[in-house]
């Protein structure tokens, strides 16, 4: 079983876990307004006045043939699934028949005979493989009364996976790229997180070209639509984890009318500037940290001690010691460093039953070992046989369209440090540096924060777990609040989202609502 990564941040892209929406170019966006991020907890902010707009109620003429279109199955290796492709614009402003995306789609047909209709999935990213994710996880781990009633479905958004995927760095460019240090400690050390995101961006908008401008959010939510209407169905059903809630939350707001039974799992809050999400995130993993160390501390052989302070104490002096000599590891060509090892450190807050493999990697770096440690970060980065996917690469390109930059330079990384080190001690330079990336980006942002309503629609289910490392309990909260019809369900617990991860309460009420359209009561809470 592999930790659940949805949210991914690489120094370009700084939303981590939250990616605010975007402006894309057709007819429906955000309205103008001011944005801050001043907002008390767990409600949205305030100030933010943007708002996003449905779309036209008719399709306009220009886009029938994609509603239109007929997908044709054929077998795609796996057993039992099916793949299609599906032709979107690239550009829904000015669609162009000779420009067209081709989208990637799989499904597996409902196993029972009282079957309802199509149920697509999204693990988030943004960037991971919707596909992967139903062929490896949810087409088995989804719970057999939905796969009974639902033919799960899924689809690689543009940029991702499949589905004309953004390219940016060679794997050994990669490689260094991930080994840059984002705590410098000096100018020069500075200068080479600088080169390092602008070699990034620069490989972005050479080896991807003009798809580069048309990776957002809205725009992947706008494929989703023309996705429904290719399934022939009149509404859409839909699991969203991390970002993959942003994905939802925005096909809401584009079309109300058309929503089914939405569950977004592990919310993001899209009134959250860039700045404040990464130092929000920041606090998230501080938190999911304190709780690993509270567990590791009660067990024997503990390598971090035997209390909370005493493990933070401990990692930093680790990282301290790897910032002045890297460990050796298995592969001979690969040692590790400080960020490697906070990657490592990171991956394994998304799911507790990491924990045990964190534990084991920290014991063996005490004896002077970074193999477990690097292969966590691998895990993080998807990097497998020295060769990584694009999930880091459509990351950073959706990412860096959705917000405006959250700096745009080191000197705002400067200012912004103080806020950053007092929410997380151990991940706050890290992160403040990580939001550094998108100063660089060669496509300007077409979003900015805005909230995202969705009057008309059925009742949509948010769901947010306590002390998820990624994406923090109050962007749940706030994004019910938002939401005309929102609904939260609360999960008091660790790890990132709650479905299908253990939580009887939570599977039970989620099994309900797609299969029954009856939603939990607002504000119920499970552990």
């Amino acid at each position: 079983m592999s930790p659940k990564r949805p949210e991914r941040r690489p120094r370009v892209a700084v939303a981590f876990a939250v990616v605010a929406l975007v402006i894309s170019g057709c007819s429906s966006g955000v309205t103008s307004g001011s944005s801050t991020s001043d907002a008390p907890s767990g409600s949205p902010n305030p100030k933010v006045t943007s708002l996003l707009s449905p779309a036209p109620g008719q399709t306009p003429g220009a886009l029938r043939p994609y509603y239109d279109q007929k997908l044709e199955w054929r077998e795609c290796g796996v057993p039992d699934f099916e793949c299609a492709t599906m032709k979107v614009p690239l550009d829904y402003a000015k669609p162009n028949p000779a420009d067209d995306v081709k989208i990637a789609v799989s499904r597996k047909k409902a196993e029972g005979t009282d079957r309802i209709g199509s149920l697509l999935v999204n693990p988030g990213g943004p960037g991971g493989s919707a596909i992967d994710y139903l062929q490896q996880a949810a087409a088995l781990g989804y719970p057999q009364v939905v796969r009974d009633r639902f033919d799960m479905v899924a689809f690689d958004p543009r940029g991702v996976g499949r589905s004309k995927p953004v390219e940016c760095l060679s794997d050994q460019e990669m490689d260094e790229f991930t080994r840059t240090d984002t705590t410098p400690d000096s100018k020069s050390e500075a200068n080479r997180v600088v080169a390092e995101d602008k070699k990034f961006a620069q490989g972005c908008e050479k080896r991807t070209g003009k798809l580069l401008p048309h990776v957002s959010t809205v725009e992947a939510a706008r494929d989703m639509d023309v996705l429904r209407a290719a399934l022939g169905d009149d509404k859409l059903s839909y699991v969203g984890l991390s970002y993959g809630t942003f994905l939802g939350a925005t096909y809401a707001g584009l079309f109300p009318s058309r929503v089914g039974r939405l569950v977004l799992d592990g919310a993001m809050d899209p009134t959250v500037d860039a700045r404040e999400a990464a130092r929000a995130q920041a606090g998230g993993f501080e938190t999911a940290f304190n709780s690993f160390a509270k567990d590791c501390t009660k067990r024997p052989g503990c390598p971090l001690g035997d209390s909370v302070q005493q493990a933070g104490t401990e990692l930093d002096t680790f990282f301290k010691q790897l910032d002045a000599k890297p460990l050796k590891t298995q592969d001979d060509a690969r040692t590790l460093n400080e960020p490697l090892a906070t990657t490592g450190v990171m991956s394994a807050m998304y799911d507790e039953s990491f924990w045990p493999v964190l534990r084991q990697a920290l014991t063996a770096a005490e004896h002077g070992d970074g193999t477990d440690l690097l292969r966590l970060s691998d895990l993080y980065y998807e990097r497998e046989g020295g060769k990584y996917s694009n999930l880091m690469y459509a990351n950073a390109a959706v990412n860096c369209l959705d917000l405006p930059p959250a700096a745009r330079g080191p000197a705002d990384v400067d200012k912004a440090l103080p806020s950053f080190k007092k929410t997380s001690p151990r991940f706050g330079v890290t992160m403040a540096w990580s939001a550094l990336g998108c100063a660089y980006w060669p496509v300007p942002s077409t979003g900015k924060p805005h909230r995202i309503e969705a009057k008309g629609a059925a009742p949509i289910l948010v769901v947010g777990t306590t002390r998820d490392p990624a994406t923090p309990y109050t962007w749940a909260q706030s994004l019910a609040t938002q939401l005309d019809s929102g609904v939260l369900l609360t999960y008091e617990g660790d790890g990132h989202t709650a479905y299908t991860r253990g939580s009887k309460c939570v599977d039970s009420a989620i099994n309900t609502y797609l299969t029954e359209g009856k939603p939990p009561a607002d504000g119920k809470h499970c552990s």
